[in-house]
């Protein structure tokens, strides 16, 4: 009895060795980071960037919010790596008359590639799959995919799917924003899992061979999304956060929820171009509004389920540039890498646009009930620009708020230059907190 005792004891105390002398895992190392970090979202306020120079900046933006019947949005601005300006303008929840502040968060829709994107880069940097690596067949990634229609598909790589020339056809249209039709033609009986999705696409014939001309497929990001599992063992969204987003400073993105009653603390809520109603993703027939149970927005994953707030999408776009000021979470082979592009019509990997000329990033994003638009420069100002509210131009309305704000930015006479919100928020203590009704212009 005695022995055994003994070697119960002896066994604890080895264990107990150990688990106090071994290495401290990422979620350990990040939970500590936490703990210290500077919290952008809750250390902000609209009041620190009440400046004399940017008032013709907001007036400009609040008319133009006006004329387009947009209820809430946020601007932030970086110079240098240095957020030098951060403010919400108009509602974040108009019925229940909150502001919008800058601490708020909004689905970011297409704009969530971008962070898939670094996540994929990220596992390159760890050594732990390259952009040549194949996806699907035996040899792939995810080779659980055996019924494959189309072989050509066994042939498509990581990169593919990054630039969106996997050659994914849309026959049937994009299947992400037609799940109660996809229920409906597979014979479902619950919502469609991303296997079940990545099924489907893999059931079509290819548009074109991998490598081949490139045309936009939400699809190939949630392809990545499961390359991020497979590979991290992980769940996307807790890779994404341990590995990529709490280490860039952001500590307030997660992946969006469905409906309004389950947003997340200071998410603000979605106003669609119109009422009009489809079937709700989850197959029970009942009609719903397209940003809340009309489509899966969860279910996007990294096509675009993110939500962030706009100065924490510009803490992303500092730790992914090539620049010193802030401490790059990518090596600077896989910073190149995601703005290499070898041939007209092509996309960089995660950023909708590069133009070498300027050498200017943009990232959009759109779908009912927000807008995202995100511009990084090599020098000069960059900037994240949000809205809770869509337009009926769909798509080609990202494209009006990035004119809106150069034209915004034009009307600023002088951007501070003492100091970044980044890392400290100035000593001076605002009057007062700005509301919808007493910012520049009227925008209800």
């Amino acid at each position: 009895m005695k022995r055994y005792i003994s070697l119960v004891i002896g066994v604890l105390l080895i264990g107990g060795i150990i688990f106090l002398c071994r290495p401290s895992t990422s979620i350990d190392h990040i939970d500590e980071i936490e703990e210290l970090k500077y919290r952008l979202n809750d250390s902000l306020s609209n009041a620190l960037s009440d400046l004399p120079t940017t008032e013709r900046m907001e007036q400009y933006i609040a008319r133009w919010m006006s004329r387009n019947n947009i209820r809430g949005a946020s601007l932030a601005v970086m110079k240098d790596e240095q957020l030098i300006y951060c403010k919400g303008f108009g509602w974040a929840d108009k019925e229940e008359q909150i502001p919008a502040e800058v601490g708020h968060i909004y689905r970011i829709a297409s704009a969530s590639k971008l962070i898939t994107a670094v996540g994929i880069m990220k596992l390159c940097d760890q050594g732990r799959l390259t952009l040549d690596s194949k996806v699907f067949g035996p040899d792939g990634i995810l080779n659980q995919f055996t019924e494959i229609r189309d072989k050509r598909s066994e042939q498509i790589t990581v990169r593919h799917l990054l630039n969106h020339t996997a050659g994914f056809s849309r026959r049937m249209g994009d299947p992400m924003f037609r799940i109660a039709d996809v229920i409906e033609w597979e014979e479902l009986d619950t919502t469609p899992t991303a296997d079940e999705l990545i099924s489907f696409q893999l059931g079509m014939k290819l548009r074109c061979a991998p490598g081949g001309s490139a045309q936009y497929s939400n699809v190939g990001y949630l392809v990545l999304s499961r390359i991020i599992e497979q590979v991290s063992g992980m769940e996307y969204e807790e890779f994404l956060q341990t590995n990529v987003l709490w280490p860039a400073g952001c500590y307030d993105m997660h992946i969006a929820r469905n409906y309004y009653e389950e947003r997340y603390p200071k998410e603000v809520k979605y106003y669609g171009h119109d009422a009009e109603t489809i079937k709700s993703y989850d197959g029970s027939g009942k009609m719903r509004l397209r940003e809340y149970g009309g489509n899966d927005i969860r279910g996007l994953q990294g096509a675009g389920a993110w939500v962030s707030s706009a100065v924490e999408m510009l803490r992303l776009v500092a730790s992914i540039d090539g620049k010193p000021n802030v401490p790059d979470i990518l090596s600077a082979e896989s910073v190149a890498e995601m703005k290499r592009i070898n041939r007209d019509g092509d996309y960089a990997l995660g950023w909708a646009r590069y133009h070498a000329n300027s050498g200017t990033l943009i990232r959009t994003g759109t779908m009912s009930g927000t807008c995202a638009y995100i511009e990084s420069k090599e020098n000069g100002i960059s900037y994240a620009f949000l809205t809770n509210t869509s337009s009926y131009r769909g798509a080609s309305f990202t494209n009006s708020i990035g004119n809106m704000v150069h034209t915004a930015m034009s009307r600023v006479t002088e951007w501070p230059s003492d100091r970044n919100l980044f890392v400290s928020v100035p000593h001076e203590e605002a009057d007062s907190v700005a509301t919808p009704e007493n910012q520049a212009g009227d925008i209800s």
